[in-house]
C-alpha cells in the first residue's frame, strides 16, 4: 500500500480500509497455503468429480482451504460478502465481496504439478479492487490493486510489470488447455496461436502470474467463472496489462479471457479473436 495516499481513494476506501483489506487477503492466503500444503503430493488424498458426464476433480483440500478463508475472511472483514466455489455464497453489507477459488487447477494438484494456485479478490459492482495469486508449494505470492503489484516468494520481493514492446509474432501465448472449450472457441485460439511465436499449456492459474511477471505476453481461455478470473485480473491490471473479453468488454463474471501485455497486443489478439 502506498502510504503517501492519505484520503479516500477513488473507489471510497480509506486507509484504514485498504490496510484491513489487504491484512485480511494476506492472513485468507497463509491458511490457504497451511491446508493446501498438508495435502498436496498426498498419498491419500480423498478426490471426487462434480460431473457424471466428465471428470470435474473437487478435493478435500479444495474443500478446507476454502472453509479456511472464509473463516478468516468472516472473522476480519464480517461486513463482507463471500462468493466461492464450493459453498453457497454469504451476504454482506459493505458492496464488496471476496470470491475465491480455494484451488485453481484441481487437476494440476491431484496429478503434483506445482501449477494450481490459490485465487483470492475482493469486488465491487464494477470491478476486481484486489487480487492475490498464490502458489504454496512454490512459496510465491502475486499481489494486486489498492497501490500495490508485488510478487514475494523464495528469490525476495520485486515489484510486479508486465513486459511491451513484443509484437505478436513474437509473443507467448498461454492456455489451459489445447481444447479452449468449445470448438470454435478453439479454433479461435489455435488461429491466434498460429500467428504467436511459442505456445504453452496446462499452468491455470500460474500463466496469468507469469504476465503479470513479465514472463509472457498472453493467456486465452473460455468458459471460465468469476472466481477463476477475477484475482488474475485485479494483478495483471495492477502490473500494467489489460483483461477482457474477447470482444474487449468487462470478464467479471468469467466467460472468454483474454489478457495481454500490452494494448498492441491486446488489439492483435481482438481483431482475430473477436471474429468468433
Amino acid at each position: 500500500m502506498n502510504p503517501a495516499m492519505n484520503s479516500e481513494s477513488a473507489n471510497g476506501l480509506s486507509d484504514q480500509d485498504r490496510a484491513s483489506i489487504i491484512a485480511t487477503a494476506e492472513a485468507a492466503a497463509q491458511a490457504a497455503r497451511e491446508i493446501t500444503l498438508r495435502y498436496f503430493r498426498g498419498l491419500a488424498l480423498d478426490t471426487e468429480s462434480k460431473r457424471d458426464a466428465d471428470f470435474d476433480p473437487v478435493t478435500v483440500a479444495d474443500r478446507g482451504s476454502e472453509q479456511a478463508m472464509r473463516q478468516v475472511i468472516s472473522e476480519m472483514r464480517p461486513q463482507d460478502a463471500i462468493q466461492g466455489e464450493e459453498f453457497p455464497p454469504k451476504s454482506g453489507t459493505s458492496g464488496l465481496t471476496w470470491v475465491l477459488d480455494p484451488i485453481d487447477g484441481t487437476r494440476g494438484f491431484i496429478s503434483g504439478t506445482p501449477t494450481w494456485g490459490v485465487l483470492i479478490a475482493l469486488r465491487d459492482e464494477t470491478s476486481a479492487l484486489y487480487g492475490i495469486i498464490d502458489q504454496p508449494y512454490i512459496g510465491e505470492r502475486f499481489t494486486g490493486g489498492l497501490g500495490t503489484a508485488q510478487l514475494s516468494g523464495p528469490h525476495g520481493e520485486r515489484a510486479l510489470a508486465v513486459r511491451s514492446g513484443v509484437a505478436l509474432e513474437d509473443a507467448v501465448i498461454f492456455s489451459t488447455f489445447p481444447e479452449v472449450g468449445s470448438d470454435v472457441e478453439g479454433k479461435a485460439f489455435h488461429d491466434l496461436a498460429a500467428r504467436c511465436k511459442l505456445t504453452r499449456y496446462g499452468m491455470d492459474c500460474y500463466a496469468y502470474a507469469l504476465l503479470a511477471a513479465g514472463q509472457i505476453d498472453l493467456v486465452v481461455e473460455a468458459g471460465l467463472q468469476g472466481y477463476d478470473v477475477l484475482a488474475p485480473i485485479a494483478v495483471i491490471e495492477a502490473a500494467g496489462g489489460i483483461v477482457t473479453d474477447w470482444q474487449g468488454g468487462p470478464v467479471l463474471d468469467g466467460g472468454r479471457v483474454l489478457a495481454a501485455a500490452s494494448k498492441e497486443l491486446h488489439q492483435a489478439a481482438l481483431a482475430i479473436l473477436s471474429q468468433y
